[in-house]
């Protein structure tokens, strides 16, 4: 892991380094000396989400890619998977969304997108790193002057144009009407597409999280508490639910009961549906290594293989790219839909979801049902170093037992988190008050270790 680059871009406390004007600023530049390479007069999308630092960031940013000749296509607050398409859709060299995804509003991040709409490899992001961090000065070299300074330009339209993509993926001639939706858009970037996509395809909708004040992106709402869209749907009797987190890249859902429905189970629900309709490309899905082997026993039973990868939605990305499915994604709700788009998209998952349901004519708790999940325990723990966790003896211990008590009956993942200072604890098995001892038992190892 680099100094700067996490599993998903730059990020941290806004205005604390990383996350500095200084930084941002050089970030902008070393992307714009990166994407130099044709003749053209090149260019860049910057969108972001609803944070107070949103505003800060993007004017270093935009001061950095004009300083290297660059123009800046200026979106405004628009969903992290709305910059991968736009960046596509307007011919530009590269996008940049800056987000913290599901952080607190007091942090802030950026990550980058190719122009072909895919998030940037690791070996481009290394050599942004560089170039910020002074190891390779060619940089400085490069001072456009006069009318060769790049501008910055507010586009009107994104919004529409992102609405128009999203619906042109749900089925041709089929609508929402009779379809009550409660939407919990977490007072985040997707605050006006997604009401907008939604209710212009028919839905009776019930609206929680969409008055952002800079401050209360993320703060108990959206996707990181279903809880709240799941009593609304109660309340308001819909049909479905969903939370969004603070980019819209990611979606939980919850059934007409209130149930909810996490992305493993949406996997299932669309795996099983592209199968019967020789629509799954290789009978195969992709997850990560935290996808509950739930999963993998529904998938085995429909003859529908399951390739796990590291943590992180560009992973999972990277194996559909090489060709060996067309849909992946994470417990979380990162679905990627390779034939849809280049990244996870939690508007775009609601819509393929409902357009089963409509198909199937079936309820959400009924197409749900096809997976049962095994006892599975996640814990993080605050950590104030990131060593090897293998190499701690307290935690070697820890896992040794645990994988004795276990006996080839479940599953045991240690990982730091790419994003912030939390060790992840993932323990499964059938028995759930012993999967519950288990991870407390590592859980207090990583603390007495390392914990902050």
């Amino acid at each position: 892991m680099g100094k700067l680059f996490g599993t998903d871009g730059v990020r941290g406390k806004a205005n604390v380094w990383p996350m500095t004007t200084e930084i941002v600023m050089q970030l902008g530049r070393a992307l714009a000396y990166v994407i130099k390479k044709r003749s053209h007069r090149h260019k860049v999308v910057v969108g972001k989400d609803t944070r107070l630092s949103g505003y800060m960031i993007e004017t270093a940013l935009t001061a950095g890619i004009c300083s290297m000749g660059v123009d800046v296509l200026l979106i405004g607050p628009l969903p992290t998977p709305g910059i991968a398409f736009l960046t596509t859709n307007m011919r530009a060299d590269a996008g940049v969304v800056i987000s913290a995804s599901h952080n607190p509003y007091d942090d802030n991040g950026i990550k980058f997108f190719g122009r072909d709409g895919y998030k940037l490899p690791d070996e481009t992001e290394a050599e942004i790193e560089k170039l910020v961090l002074g190891e390779n000065n060619q940089i400085d070299t490069i001072r456009p002057v006069a009318t060769e300074i790049g501008k910055a330009f507010r586009i009107d339209d994104a919004i529409g144009r992102y609405v128009v993509f999203l619906k042109n993926t749900f089925p041709k001639g089929m609508l929402l009407d009779g379809i009550k939706m409660a939407i919990d858009c977490a007072h985040g970037a997707a605050y006006r597409v997604a009401p907008t996509v939604f209710s212009e395809l028919g839905a009776e909708l019930s609206l929680i999280g969409v008055k952002p004040n800079g401050e209360n992106i993320n703060h108990n709402c959206g996707a990181l508490h279903p809880e709240v869209v799941a009593q609304q749907v109660k309340t308001s009797g819909a049909d479905i639910g969903l939370a969004l987190d603070g980019d819209g890249d990611r979606a939980i859902l919850v059934d007409e009961r209130g149930n909810i429905v996490d992305g493993d189970k949406m996997l299932a629900i669309c795996a099983d549906y592209m199968k019967r309709h020789d629509q799954l490309k290789n009978n195969t899905v992709v997850s990560t290594i935290m996808s509950n082997f739930g999963l993998e026993l529904c998938l085995k039973e429909r003859n529908i293989k399951l390739l796990r990868t590291q943590v992180g939605d560009r992973y999972v990305t990277e194996a559909l790219r090489q060709g060996y499915s067309n849909i992946g994604g994470e417990p979380s709700g990162h679905i990627v839909f390779l034939d849809h788009h280049t990244t996870g998209d939690g508007i775009l998952t609601a819509l393929q979801i409902l357009a089963i349901m409509l198909q199937e004519g079936k309820p959400l708790s009924e197409l749900a049902a096809i997976m049962t999940p095994v006892p599975q325990q996640l814990l993080n723990v605050q950590v104030k170093e990131k060593p090897p966790l293998e190499n701690i003896p307290a935690v070697k211990t820890a896992v040794k037992k645990a994988e004795d008590a276990l006996n080839g009956k479940g599953r045991i993942v240690l990982r730091y988190s790419g994003t912030e200072p939390v060790a992840r604890i993932m323990v499964e098995g059938t028995d759930m008050n012993l999967v519950e001892k288990l991870a407390a038992d590592i859980a207090g190892a990583i603390q007495t270790s390392i914990g902050s």
